[in-house]
């Protein structure tokens, strides 16, 4: 077998593991398992049975925090991983896989996705660099951008990521006042890029879920709906007590 011949399968071999990837994914959920060092539910193994729990319940992938997480997820299950990096560098408000030493160490890890903050704020490494590193040394793994805006998606789109997700909707400064879930983003995206759309960000409802894919999404990422009990907690106890205001205010 010649250098061209045997370069030729490897590429089929690639081509062939990320088309198994999306038919995993497609039209399927999400389940993003992460907590931060001052969540009660953050610590060692305490991810991994989250991810346990949400596979039980029909996940077709799950997003995680941190190569110990991310290692610990993937060694107990045989499913696709999402992977990421939160990490924040002093004076740059990027912090999803803020470079390519933390989207390395993401994918050394085992992740099958890398994802990256692909917004167009300041960051303290070019997305051109980071998506060039990750294509050399893993060019069987996929590359998902973290977005915010339209803006965000027609800059990142020259560099040719594999999903494009709207993770940061809302959380941007120009974005705070964007709907929560921001599923008309959704279906620009859809409308403008021929690359599958993740739906991410504020989706509580399952109502919001099929109109996500009604737009158009190729998946859907539930996050903390599911895996941070304090806030879905408070979301019962703060409609608890505008209910009592309201009765209060009406004298009843």
């Amino acid at each position: 077998m010649d250098d061209n011949e045997c370069s030729r399968n490897v590429k089929l071999e690639v081509t062939e593991l990320r088309s198994e990837l999306l038919k995993k994914i497609e039209k399927k959920i999400i389940v993003s398992c992460q907590a931060l060092e001052d969540e009660p539910l953050h610590g060692r193994g305490m991810m991994v049975l989250m991810a346990k729990a949400a596979i039980m319940g029909g996940a077709a992938a799950i997003r995680a925090n941190g190569a110990q997480d991310i290692e610990d997820i993937k060694s107990a299950f045989d499913i696709p991983l999402i992977g990421l990096n939160k990490r924040n560098i002093e004076g740059y408000p990027v912090y999803i896989t803020p470079t390519s030493e933390d989207a390395l160490s993401v994918l050394r890890a085992g992740a099958d996705v890398v994802a990256i903050d692909c917004t167009l704020r300041k960051r303290p490494e070019g997305l051109d660099k980071i998506f060039a590193v990750v294509k050399r040394e893993f060019p069987d793994k996929k590359i998902m951008a973290d977005i915010s805006s339209i803006e965000d998606a027609r800059e990142v789109s020259l560099l040719k990521p594999d999903f494009l997700a709207t993770t940061l909707s809302g959380y941007t400064d120009e974005t705070l006042a964007r709907p929560k879930p921001d599923i008309r983003f959704v279906e620009a995206l859809v409308e403008e890029f021929d690359i599958p759309i993740i739906a991410e960000g504020n989706y509580w409802e399952p109502e919001q879920v099929l109109k996500a894919f009604e737009a158009g999404a190729f998946s859907v990422t539930l996050g903390s709906v599911i895996t941070r009990p304090q806030l879905i907690t408070k979301k019962f106890t703060s409609y608890l007590e505008d209910w009592k205001k309201s009765r209060s205010q009406s004298g009843k």
